[in-house]
């Protein structure tokens, strides 16, 4: 019998494709699209409804009227977003997570999907191969809710036996979403602005590293880790993942392989002391080994493929973000 399933926040970076891979899964009648305004989740095909995870008697009505008994919660505020606002950051990440977990016990709700973040770490973190098991002293709002929030899924594990499972997720990289307010969406920009005007100007240094992913792969990490048996998930925290690791500079050469006369340039703005709070890479082995997690794309692969579906897409020749610094969020 397949899952009755609900997604929040289904018309953000994650949710938008992580909705379409689901009903392709379990069948479109079988997942249920939520977000907090209509007209954002209409870019969502299927079975939609409006909803505000900040009103927990909402999240309840939503889970009986479609006897959902599991849930994908990636309704939140990004790191950048959160570091502009910090207490909507700590209002909706903490306040909307809380009632969800609180509903799915009430419920009875089999599993839920948390994602959480290298956020987690600070600067004290292993730069290298950051370990699953080490300080987490964020130094950003986005990081300490996603700290907070890995502590609080543990204790809804501990105190009511809620399945709650979570990924570490790095910097993703998305052909279909616009960015979303975070750190890393640079890796995304990028592509847009080397199709569109040939050039960029980003808001990292030029050698500064970070985790990355491809969206198709993050995607594998939610539902592989929500269809392992629960023997093999140890932590109701976050897993670690990891795909790959590049520098600013080593992603816009990989570019300029496929894009003749792009030219990158560097102009750090507030986000590069997040960036720089940040591991270089990531150490997963805890996922791979406990549920069998493995990435598909490596750098070069992800590039390829990323120009060849902006390439295919009308819109993507249109001019959607500027080439200076501070143009978006």
């Amino acid at each position: 019998m397949s899952p009755r399933i609900m997604v929040t926040g289904a018309a953000g970076q994650i949710g938008s494709e992580l909705v379409v891979a689901l009903r392709k899964n379990y069948g479109d009648g079988n997942i249920i699209a939520t977000d907090k305004a209509v007209t954002r989740a209409q870019v969502v095909p299927g079975v939609l409804e409006q909803l505000d995870v900040m009103h927990l008697s909402s999240v309840e009505r939503a889970i009986r009227a479609h006897k959902v008994d599991t849930i994908y919660h990636l309704a939140a505020i990004l790191s950048a977003v959160g570091e502009a606002n910090p207490d909507l950051a700590w209002d909706i990440n903490m306040g909307g997570l809380k009632n969800i977990l609180d509903a799915s016990v009430r419920l009875g709700v089999r599993r839920v999907f948390w994602p959480s973040s290298i956020g987690v770490f600070g600067p004290d973190a292993p730069k290298v191969k950051a370990p699953q098991e080490t300080a987490l002293n964020p130094t950003t709002m986005y990081g300490v809710t996603k700290v907070a929030g890995e502590l609080l899924c543990e204790y809804y594990w501990l105190k009511h036996g809620l399945d709650v499972r979570s990924v570490r997720y790095p910097g993703l990289i998305s052909s279909e979403a616009k960015p979303g307010g975070g750190t890393t969406d640079y890796a995304v920009e990028i592509f847009y602005s080397a199709i569109q005007t040939g050039q960029y100007t980003c808001f990292l240094g030029k050698d500064t590293i970070l985790p990355m992913m491809y969206m198709p792969d993050a995607l594998r990490a939610a539902m592989g880790i929500m269809e392992a048996d629960a023997a093999r998930v140890k932590l109701h925290r976050g897993y670690n993942i990891a795909a790959f690791s590049f520098s600013a500079g080593e992603l816009a050469a990989e570019i300029a392989k496929h894009v003749p006369g792009f030219r990158a340039f560097y102009a750090p703005d507030s986000r590069q002391a997040i960036a720089d709070s940040w591991p270089r890479s990531i150490d997963d082995s805890s996922a791979r080994g406990d549920w069998g997690w493995k990435e598909e794309y490596d750098m070069p692969g992800m590039v390829a493929d990323m120009l060849v579906r902006l390439r295919r897409r009308p819109s993507a020749g249109e001019k959607t973000f500027n080439s200076t610094v501070g143009s978006v969020h």
